[in-house]
Protein backbone atom coordinates (compact mmCIF):
# COMPACT_ATOMS: atom_id res chain seq x y z
CA UNK A 1 0.00 0.00 0.00
CA UNK A 2 0.99 3.42 -0.14
CA UNK A 3 1.97 5.38 2.63
CA UNK A 4 0.13 7.94 4.26
CA UNK A 5 3.74 10.35 3.23
CA UNK A 6 3.02 9.29 -0.33
CA UNK A 7 -0.87 10.21 -0.19
CA UNK A 8 0.51 13.63 1.07
CA UNK A 9 0.25 15.38 -1.92
CA UNK A 10 -0.74 18.90 -0.61
CA UNK A 11 2.49 20.42 -0.79
CA UNK A 12 3.47 19.07 -4.28
CA UNK A 13 1.52 21.27 -6.51
CA UNK A 14 3.49 23.58 -7.65
CA UNK A 15 5.98 21.80 -9.44
CA UNK A 16 3.00 20.26 -11.33
CA UNK A 17 2.02 22.88 -13.89
CA UNK A 18 3.02 21.74 -16.90
CA UNK A 19 3.92 18.26 -16.12
CA UNK A 20 4.46 15.51 -18.86
CA UNK A 21 4.37 12.00 -19.25
CA UNK A 22 6.17 9.39 -20.88
CA UNK A 23 5.05 6.15 -22.50
CA UNK A 24 5.93 3.44 -24.77
CA UNK A 25 4.13 2.77 -27.93
CA UNK A 26 2.14 -0.35 -26.94
CA UNK A 27 0.88 2.23 -23.67
CA UNK A 28 -1.18 4.25 -25.87
CA UNK A 29 -4.37 2.01 -24.64
CA UNK A 30 -3.79 2.72 -20.92
CA UNK A 31 -3.24 6.45 -22.07
CA UNK A 32 -6.37 6.50 -23.74
CA UNK A 33 -8.48 5.07 -20.67
CA UNK A 34 -6.77 7.80 -18.42
CA UNK A 35 -6.69 10.73 -20.57
CA UNK A 36 -10.37 12.29 -18.55
CA UNK A 37 -7.44 12.17 -15.67
CA UNK A 38 -5.07 14.50 -17.87
CA UNK A 39 -5.23 18.11 -18.66
CA UNK A 40 -5.30 19.27 -21.98
CA UNK A 41 -2.42 20.05 -23.78
CA UNK A 42 0.17 17.80 -21.49
CA UNK A 43 3.17 16.84 -23.18
CA UNK A 44 2.87 13.10 -23.86
CA UNK A 45 6.40 11.42 -24.48
CA UNK A 46 6.89 8.27 -26.84
CA UNK A 47 9.30 5.96 -26.49
CA UNK A 48 11.97 4.90 -29.04
CA UNK A 49 12.25 1.36 -28.14
CA UNK A 50 14.24 -1.34 -30.10
CA UNK A 51 11.35 -3.91 -30.63
CA UNK A 52 8.88 -1.33 -31.16
CA UNK A 53 8.05 -0.57 -35.45
CA UNK A 54 7.96 2.84 -36.57
CA UNK A 55 4.51 2.32 -37.26
CA UNK A 56 3.50 1.80 -33.27
CA UNK A 57 5.47 5.14 -33.08
CA UNK A 58 3.39 7.32 -35.13
CA UNK A 59 0.46 5.67 -34.60
CA UNK A 60 1.08 6.30 -30.51
CA UNK A 61 1.77 10.12 -31.24
CA UNK A 62 -1.58 10.34 -33.53
CA UNK A 63 -3.61 8.66 -30.82
CA UNK A 64 -1.98 11.16 -28.45
CA UNK A 65 -2.86 14.28 -30.58
CA UNK A 66 -6.35 13.49 -31.36
CA UNK A 67 -6.90 12.97 -27.02
CA UNK A 68 -5.36 16.58 -27.34
CA UNK A 69 -2.70 15.88 -25.54
CA UNK A 70 1.14 17.34 -26.99
CA UNK A 71 3.01 13.93 -28.65
CA UNK A 72 6.53 14.40 -28.60
CA UNK A 73 7.94 11.41 -30.37
CA UNK A 74 12.01 10.14 -29.20
CA UNK A 75 14.42 9.69 -31.97
CA UNK A 76 16.99 7.47 -30.72
CA UNK A 77 20.43 8.39 -32.62
CA UNK A 78 21.90 4.82 -32.45
CA UNK A 79 19.07 3.04 -33.25
CA UNK A 80 18.88 4.59 -36.59
CA UNK A 81 20.11 2.92 -39.67
CA UNK A 82 20.55 5.53 -42.00
CA UNK A 83 19.82 9.51 -42.73
CA UNK A 84 16.61 7.53 -45.07
CA UNK A 85 15.30 5.99 -42.08
CA UNK A 86 15.22 8.98 -40.09
CA UNK A 87 13.73 11.10 -43.05
CA UNK A 88 11.04 8.53 -43.38
CA UNK A 89 10.12 8.85 -39.43
CA UNK A 90 9.95 12.25 -39.53
CA UNK A 91 8.11 12.35 -42.15
CA UNK A 92 5.73 9.86 -41.39
CA UNK A 93 5.05 12.32 -37.88
CA UNK A 94 5.02 15.56 -40.09
CA UNK A 95 2.01 14.12 -41.81
CA UNK A 96 0.12 14.14 -38.48
CA UNK A 97 1.70 17.10 -37.08
CA UNK A 98 3.50 15.27 -34.51
CA UNK A 99 6.78 17.06 -35.24
CA UNK A 100 6.73 20.14 -33.46
CA UNK A 101 8.43 18.75 -30.29
CA UNK A 102 10.64 16.11 -30.03
CA UNK A 103 13.18 14.29 -27.74
CA UNK A 104 16.70 12.94 -29.72
CA UNK A 105 18.34 11.12 -26.99
CA UNK A 106 21.85 8.70 -28.21
CA UNK A 107 20.38 5.93 -26.95
CA UNK A 108 21.52 2.48 -25.52
CA UNK A 109 23.32 0.47 -28.09
CA UNK A 110 27.00 0.62 -27.95
CA UNK A 111 27.67 1.10 -31.40
CA UNK A 112 25.46 2.84 -33.59
CA UNK A 113 23.37 0.80 -36.18
CA UNK A 114 24.35 3.34 -38.92
CA UNK A 115 25.47 7.48 -39.48
CA UNK A 116 24.79 8.68 -36.21
CA UNK A 117 26.61 8.12 -33.33
CA UNK A 118 24.75 10.96 -30.76
CA UNK A 119 22.17 13.05 -30.79
CA UNK A 120 23.96 15.98 -31.50
CA UNK A 121 24.68 13.99 -34.99
CA UNK A 122 21.09 14.09 -35.13
CA UNK A 123 20.55 17.82 -34.34
CA UNK A 124 23.90 18.70 -36.71
CA UNK A 125 22.22 16.22 -39.68
CA UNK A 126 19.75 19.37 -40.45
CA UNK A 127 17.01 17.10 -40.17
CA UNK A 128 14.87 18.56 -37.80
CA UNK A 129 14.10 21.96 -39.23
CA UNK A 130 13.86 20.40 -42.60
CA UNK A 131 10.27 18.57 -41.02
CA UNK A 132 9.00 21.31 -38.89
CA UNK A 133 10.82 20.44 -35.31
CA UNK A 134 11.06 24.16 -33.15
CA UNK A 135 11.47 22.69 -29.58
CA UNK A 136 13.80 19.66 -28.94
CA UNK A 137 14.26 17.53 -25.25
CA UNK A 138 17.75 16.71 -25.06
CA UNK A 139 18.67 13.98 -22.07
CA UNK A 140 20.32 15.33 -18.65
CA UNK A 141 21.89 12.83 -15.60
CA UNK A 142 22.16 14.46 -12.10
CA UNK A 143 23.89 11.61 -11.12
CA UNK A 144 26.10 10.83 -14.11
CA UNK A 145 26.32 8.07 -16.28
CA UNK A 146 27.32 4.80 -15.54
CA UNK A 147 29.23 4.47 -18.77
CA UNK A 148 30.04 7.73 -19.38
CA UNK A 149 32.29 10.11 -17.97
CA UNK A 150 31.49 13.65 -16.01
CA UNK A 151 33.27 15.76 -18.34
CA UNK A 152 32.07 13.88 -21.50
CA UNK A 153 28.73 14.32 -20.32
CA UNK A 154 28.84 18.30 -19.32
CA UNK A 155 30.55 18.51 -22.94
CA UNK A 156 28.20 16.87 -24.89
CA UNK A 157 25.35 19.08 -23.32
CA UNK A 158 27.03 22.51 -23.74
CA UNK A 159 27.45 21.52 -27.97
CA UNK A 160 24.05 20.30 -28.09
CA UNK A 161 22.74 23.08 -26.29
CA UNK A 162 25.19 25.61 -28.75
CA UNK A 163 24.08 23.81 -31.58
CA UNK A 164 20.10 23.92 -30.88
CA UNK A 165 20.22 27.54 -30.41
CA UNK A 166 22.59 28.24 -33.55
CA UNK A 167 19.53 26.72 -35.97
CA UNK A 168 17.13 28.50 -33.90
CA UNK A 169 15.49 26.00 -32.10
CA UNK A 170 13.89 26.01 -28.03
CA UNK A 171 15.06 23.47 -25.90
CA UNK A 172 14.54 21.35 -22.79
CA UNK A 173 16.86 19.76 -20.31
CA UNK A 174 14.71 16.40 -19.42
CA UNK A 175 16.33 14.45 -16.46
CA UNK A 176 17.25 10.48 -15.58
CA UNK A 177 14.90 10.11 -12.39
CA UNK A 178 16.70 9.73 -9.20
CA UNK A 179 15.55 9.16 -5.69
CA UNK A 180 17.43 12.06 -4.05
CA UNK A 181 15.87 16.21 -4.43
CA UNK A 182 18.97 17.28 -3.41
CA UNK A 183 21.76 15.82 -6.17
CA UNK A 184 19.02 17.10 -8.40
CA UNK A 185 19.06 20.37 -6.85
CA UNK A 186 22.79 20.47 -7.10
CA UNK A 187 23.08 19.63 -10.66
CA UNK A 188 20.86 22.56 -11.91
CA UNK A 189 22.98 25.14 -10.24
CA UNK A 190 25.99 23.25 -12.34
CA UNK A 191 24.10 23.47 -15.53
CA UNK A 192 22.97 27.06 -14.71
CA UNK A 193 26.28 27.67 -14.03
CA UNK A 194 27.60 26.43 -17.35
CA UNK A 195 25.20 29.10 -18.88
CA UNK A 196 22.79 26.27 -19.95
CA UNK A 197 19.13 28.43 -18.77
CA UNK A 198 16.59 26.46 -20.68
CA UNK A 199 13.87 24.80 -19.05
CA UNK A 200 14.84 21.77 -17.25
CA UNK A 201 12.30 18.81 -17.08
CA UNK A 202 13.01 16.76 -13.71
CA UNK A 203 12.30 12.91 -14.42
CA UNK A 204 10.12 11.69 -11.99
CA UNK A 205 8.96 8.26 -11.34
CA UNK A 206 4.77 7.84 -10.85
CA UNK A 207 3.85 5.91 -7.90
CA UNK A 208 4.99 1.84 -8.40
CA UNK A 209 5.69 -0.75 -6.63
CA UNK A 210 8.71 -0.38 -4.68
CA UNK A 211 10.56 -3.68 -6.79
CA UNK A 212 9.71 -2.53 -9.73
CA UNK A 213 11.11 0.62 -8.67
CA UNK A 214 14.57 -0.80 -7.75
CA UNK A 215 14.54 -2.42 -11.14
CA UNK A 216 14.63 0.21 -13.18
CA UNK A 217 17.25 2.03 -11.04
CA UNK A 218 19.18 -0.86 -11.70
CA UNK A 219 18.68 -0.63 -15.00
CA UNK A 220 19.37 2.89 -15.25
CA UNK A 221 21.94 2.94 -13.17
CA UNK A 222 19.99 5.50 -10.36
CA UNK A 223 21.42 4.94 -6.95
CA UNK A 224 19.02 3.33 -4.89
CA UNK A 225 21.67 3.17 -1.22
CA UNK A 226 19.14 2.52 1.81
CA UNK A 227 19.97 6.03 3.00
CA UNK A 228 18.84 7.56 -0.84
CA UNK A 229 15.36 5.54 -0.69
CA UNK A 230 14.52 6.21 2.97
CA UNK A 231 14.58 9.99 1.88
CA UNK A 232 12.44 8.93 -1.14
CA UNK A 233 10.05 7.15 1.24
CA UNK A 234 10.69 3.73 1.07
CA UNK A 235 12.49 0.99 3.24
CA UNK A 236 14.88 -1.70 1.88
CA UNK A 237 12.93 -3.65 4.13
CA UNK A 238 9.46 -3.14 2.49
CA UNK A 239 9.44 -4.26 -0.93
CA UNK A 240 6.44 -5.51 -1.11
CA UNK A 241 4.40 -1.72 -0.88
CA UNK A 242 3.89 0.68 -3.36
CA UNK A 243 6.06 4.30 -3.43
CA UNK A 244 4.62 7.53 -4.74
CA UNK A 245 6.76 10.54 -5.51
CA UNK A 246 5.43 12.98 -3.16
CA UNK A 247 8.07 13.51 -0.56
CA UNK A 248 10.99 13.55 -3.22
CA UNK A 249 8.85 16.27 -4.82
CA UNK A 250 7.71 18.03 -2.16
CA UNK A 251 11.76 18.15 -1.07
CA UNK A 252 12.97 19.70 -4.42
CA UNK A 253 9.71 22.42 -4.57
CA UNK A 254 11.29 23.44 -0.98
CA UNK A 255 14.39 23.72 -2.36
CA UNK A 256 14.23 25.16 -5.82
CA UNK A 257 14.19 29.29 -6.22
CA UNK A 258 13.11 30.48 -10.10
CA UNK A 259 15.57 33.29 -9.64
CA UNK A 260 18.19 31.07 -9.07
CA UNK A 261 17.13 27.20 -10.61
CA UNK A 262 14.85 29.04 -13.78
CA UNK A 263 12.22 27.21 -15.29
CA UNK A 264 11.80 23.82 -13.59
CA UNK A 265 9.00 20.76 -14.51
CA UNK A 266 8.25 17.76 -14.07
CA UNK A 267 8.70 14.83 -16.48
CA UNK A 268 6.92 11.17 -14.69
CA UNK A 269 7.80 7.98 -15.74
CA UNK A 270 5.03 5.94 -15.84
CA UNK A 271 6.41 2.48 -14.19
CA UNK A 272 3.67 1.90 -12.45
CA UNK A 273 1.03 2.18 -15.41
CA UNK A 274 -0.49 5.51 -17.23
CA UNK A 275 -3.70 5.43 -14.84
CA UNK A 276 -2.06 5.60 -11.59
CA UNK A 277 0.39 8.47 -12.27
CA UNK A 278 -2.44 10.66 -14.02
CA UNK A 279 -4.63 9.58 -10.91
CA UNK A 280 -1.75 10.71 -8.53
CA UNK A 281 -0.99 13.84 -10.82
CA UNK A 282 -4.99 14.54 -10.55
CA UNK A 283 -5.40 14.56 -6.91
CA UNK A 284 -1.89 16.20 -6.23
CA UNK A 285 -3.56 19.32 -8.58
CA UNK A 286 -6.51 19.50 -6.56
CA UNK A 287 -5.28 19.33 -3.25
CA UNK A 288 -6.47 16.07 -2.09
CA UNK A 289 -5.07 14.16 0.55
Amino acid sequence: MVSPTDRDTSRVSGLLHDFSLEITGKDVGDLQKAAAGVPQGTRVNVTFLANEQTSVRVRAAEVIKGLGFRPVPHISARRLTSRDELDRYLSALAEIGATEDVVVIAGDPAHPAGPFADSLAVIASGALTEYGVRSVDIAGYPEGHPKIHEDVLWRAVEEKTDALRARGLDYSVATQFVFDAATVVRWIEQLRGRGIDGPVRIGVPGPAGVQRLLRYAKRFGVSSSASVVQKYGFSLTGLLGTAGPARFIADLQSAIDPALHGEILLHFYTFGGVRATAEWVRTALSGEE
